[in-house]
């Protein structure tokens, strides 16, 4: 049982990804006490675990200076020059200290027992480690049963509803004079049904994506955006949230989710090509195939609209490995749907992949908010700039949560004591009503097929135009619909998602620069 009036553990963390799950050790390593809060009681279920393709490791003709140029350039002269240093330089050493020597992550190798290194898109060197295909699954089994093993981190289960701050949730009127900061969070406990606070003296952010509030997205059901929404309110800075790059190539099928095929399958040899038989990537950019992702996701828009077609054809004949070893779970996963990837090409179609904007932080995850930091997807280290360098997100969420966990041990014994006695207990409304189902999915489609038509991976201002006034007239009703139902993970999720896809559309409209994974027609 938690007493919300006393604080949780030293460090309260949202998300138990890589990235958070990383900041929770880094800061156990260092005699801090944890709370790491879940959505479920399965710590596996995150972006983390959905990643297929791999993570940039050690590799022996590389070097930082490579590695920082194909991060800036994939970036699209929007990289923060620092924080890519920092992820060039000390990365890789990272993926062999923690993943290799302390995790025994069993990453795939060659039959000489050396690491079975692999290309993708926009990268000039073979430096990607992969566990087959289903490399963030292997990295986040690892990750949470060290989380379980390191007594100092208390793991919770729930649904963070807000931030808490000061002054805006304190009872003292006169705490308007202070200097905002983050006391905790407030988190609906899915057992009880009752909202607490948890409070600590710093919050970190780790609650990953938002692809959900688009129709296409490889993204899992959870990756609504939370964070960034709750960071927003509170008033901390968001910064490039119209850079929200689109993987080229999900896997269509009426009866299917949006499965990633990951772009490693590109780098052994796989050629994008029209129904019709057209290999068309030269066409769009030298490196063909190998283009940067955001060209590469266009190129299969244009030709769609071009043939009138509702996906193209990923043809895997020149493959150089076989597809059974070396993708056995996109391999199966097409095969339960009548796809058999030995024999035929595989139709595929873009889908929202991952958000390189955020909560803007410095190089110890600090953002502008007192006693609040952001690690991962929902942070803007300035590393991807305009457009992420395939195999990048782990590594950032893994490094930025080590950098955090440091930082943490030296910034909280400077801290002076909390005001946790001003922050008010949640008020939960005295006639709330059940949450009816219907209304909540007729709001989730028109938010998906809204932002997914107007602003998605190609944009004007008339389109955007038409998504903030129909995004801002649903938000004034689901506000209204949050203030009179119950208080449900649902409901949680459906205002935050409305609040996400403003933020995207009002920074795509404000920025009239075609770059990276922001493309204006106009």
């Amino acid at each position: 049982m938690i007493d919300d009036a006393q604080p949780v553990a030293e460090v309260l963390i949202l998300g138990a990804g890589a990235a958070g799950a990383s900041t929770a050790l880094a800061c156990a390593d260092r005699g801090l006490s944890v709370a790491l809060v879940g959505k479920s009681v399965d710590l596996t279920d995150s972006n983390t675990a959905h990643a297929q393709g791999g993570i940039i490791g050690p590799a022996p003709d590389d070097s930082p200076q490579l590695l920082m140029s194909d991060i800036l350039a994939a970036g699209d002269g929007l990289g923060n020059p620092e924080a890519v240093a920092r992820l060039a330089h000390d990365g890789p050493a990272l993926v062999q200290s923690l993943l290799i020597e302390r995790l025994g992550v069993e990453f795939s190798r060659t039959p000489e027992g050396e690491l079975d290194l692999t290309q993708e898109a926009a990268h000039s060197r073979r430096r990607i480690l992969h566990c087959d295909d289903a490399t963030g699954s292997a990295i986040a089994s690892k990750l949470v049963a060290a989380v379980r093993a390191q007594p100092q981190i208390r793991v919770l289960t729930g649904t963070a509803v807000d931030l808490i701050t000061l002054p805006h949730h304190s009872a003292d009127a006169l705490d308007v004079y202070r200097e905002k900061e983050c006391l905790g969070a407030y988190l609906l406990d899915p057992e009880s049904a009752r909202v607490r606070r948890l409070l600590a003296p710093v919050t970190v952010l780790a609650t990953g994506g938002l692809g959900q509030v688009y129709l296409h997205t490889t993204n899992p059901e959870g990756a609504r955006g939370d964070g960034l929404a709750m960071a927003a309110r509170a008033g901390a800075t968001i910064i490039n949230a119209e850079y929200v790059q689109f993987h080229p190539t999900a896997f269509y099928h009426r009866e299917a989710d949006r499965f990633l095929i990951s772009e490693s399958i590109r780098g052994e040899g796989g050629r994008l090509r029209t129904r019709a038989g057209r290999f068309f990537m030269k066409d769009y950019h030298a490196r063909g195939d190998l283009a940067p992702r955001d060209v590469v996701a266009r190129a299969i828009h244009q030709e769609m609209l071009k043939q009138g077609d509702d996906f193209v054809l990923l043809d895997l004949s020149e493959l150089r490995v076989d597809p059974r070893e070396r993708f056995p779970t996109i391999y199966e996963t097409c095969l339960r749907f009548g796809v058999d990837i030995t024999r035929e090409p595989v139709p595929v179609v873009p889908a929202a992949h991952y958000f390189c904007g955020g909560v803007r932080v410095d190089l110890a995850g600090r953002s502008s908010m007192r006693r609040l930091y952001a690690v991962g997807e929902v942070s803007c280290t300035g590393v991807h700039g305009a457009n992420r360098l395939a195999s990048t997100s782990l590594l950032e969420g893994l490094l930025w949560g080590q950098q955090a966990g440091e930082d943490l041990a030296q910034l909280l014994p400077a801290l002076e004591e909390p005001l946790y006695h001003h922050v008010r207990p949640w008020e939960s409304a005295p006639t709330a009503e059940e949450i009816d189902p219907a209304l909540v999915i007729q709001d989730w489609a028109t938010i998906k097929s809204t932002t997914w038509n107007y602003a998605g991976m190609v944009r004007s201002r008339k389109r955007l135009d038409r998504a903030q006034a129909d995004l801002s007239y649903l938000e004034h009703r689901i506000e209204q619909f949050y203030r009179e139902n119950r208080l449900s993970d649902a409901l949680v999720g459906l205002r935050n998602a409305i609040q996400v896809a403003l933020i995207i559309t009002e920074a795509a409209h404000r920025n009239r620069v075609s770059r990276g994974c922001h493309f204006r027609i106009d």
